[in-house]
């Protein structure tokens, strides 16, 4: 299973200080988490992708290139790839690119964002966030994999044998999960290609994210692509971290009160009893992360937000080292145990090249057979 951090890289004032980071302090801040992830050897670190304040990742592989030249391990990836108001073609160029870069450490997730001004400013129109979504997904997914492509859609230019530069590394494009919060036409999506669903479960309580994720695992066996239980599931997670849980939720209360997305609505003690935030000590955070396995069946990564809300850099990078050297041992240990046979591992470059050469392998057999 896969541990990680994912951001959405939010300028947010610190409401203890009043003070507000700079942008390029918040991109600075964000490098150094990915590369304190690595350190602490936890799997993924994922960026979000925005084009308005108060956010500034609007580049997601121009930072994840430059955190590849400064790991080993790492899975770079995204939170989302916003695949309404981007081009396919460009997509496909720039993380094939990112894939020889990082050699291979590279998967991406789909998703409509939560911004509904992006769509105007990219020439899309929001009424049809579905229909770019599921035409822009099967036009990207051809490119990663026919070398000349011939195509014609509602919503860009036609094509006429194209070919889309660099390749994939190694003939094998980036493992594509789909995410979503809400809309069952993403798991659809995603189990008609076989791809990942993730479900970024932070704002909604579990019946949600258990209806989301069982849809998508039925789709997944109707499709052919193996049994529910073998389908590919991601989720997301909220932590907040002390020795003491009382130290933890009296630190973080003033984040999460004054919180953009969340503030000034429900209590900190209603959210964390609805959803999966966690504000208290590393066996807290261990305990509820393992219940998620109750309502979503044995899944293969998942993801923590630590940074958001106006949290210091210096505070964010202590909750990373009590992620790495308390939490994700404990955590890796018990789901194994707990893992039901036949369920796969969370995909890999490696793991996809060499199930390609088996394929084809059994494919040449089978020729030689008849």
């Amino acid at each position: 299973m896969q541990f990680g951090i994912f951001t959405v890289g939010d300028v947010t004032p610190d409401p203890t200080t009043g003070r507000t980071p700079t942008e390029h302090e918040r991109i600075k801040a964000m490098v150094a988490i990915a590369q304190k992830a690595e350190e602490v050897g936890l799997d993924v670190f994922a960026t979000g992708e925005h084009h308005n304040p108060p956010f500034v990742p609007s580049s997601p592989t121009t930072m994840l290139g430059w955190v590849a030249a400064r790991t080993e391990n790492l899975i770079l990836s995204t939170s989302t790839t916003l695949i309404t108001t981007n081009d396919p073609v460009k997509i496909a160029e720039d993380f094939a690119m990112l894939q020889h870069l990082a050699d291979g450490r590279v998967d991406l997730m789909m998703g409509r964002g939560n911004t509904g001004p992006v769509y105007p400013w990219f020439g899309k129109d929001i009424r049809q966030g579905i229909n770019l979504a599921v035409e822009n997904y099967a036009l990207l997914y051809r490119l990663w994999r026919e070398e000349t492509v011939t195509w014609e859609g509602k919503f860009r230019t036609p094509l006429q044998s194209f070919t889309s530069t660099p390749r994939p590394l190694d003939g094998v494009p980036p493992f594509v999960w789909h995410g979503s919060i809400r809309s069952p036409e993403i798991a659809e999506q995603a189990a008609y290609y076989g791809d990942g669903f993730f479900h970024n479960n932070i704002f909604w309580p579990a019946d949600h994210t258990k209806q989301m994720v069982e849809l998508y695992r039925s789709r997944y066996a109707h499709y052919g692509h193996g049994t529910p239980e073998q389908a590919i599931v991601g989720l997301g997670g909220q932590i907040f971290m002390r020795r003491n849980s009382q130290d933890a939720v009296r630190e973080f209360r003033p984040y999460f009160d004054n919180a953009p997305v969340y503030g000034h609505g429900p209590s900190l003690e209603e959210f964390t009893e609805q959803t999966p935030l966690t504000v208290g000590s590393p066996e807290q955070v261990i305990e509820k992360t393992l219940s998620f396995r109750d309502y979503a069946g044995d899944y293969q990564r998942q993801l923590f937000l630590v940074d958001h809300a106006g949290l210091p850099l210096k505070t964010v990078l202590e909750q990373i080292d009590m992620l790495g050297e308390e939490v994700v041992p404990v955590l890796r240990e018990e789901f194994a145990k707990r893992r039901a046979a036949g369920v796969p591992d969370a995909p890999t470059h490696a793991s996809r090249v060499a199930a390609a050469a088996a394929a084809t392998a059994e494919a040449g057999q089978e020729v030689t057979a008849s």
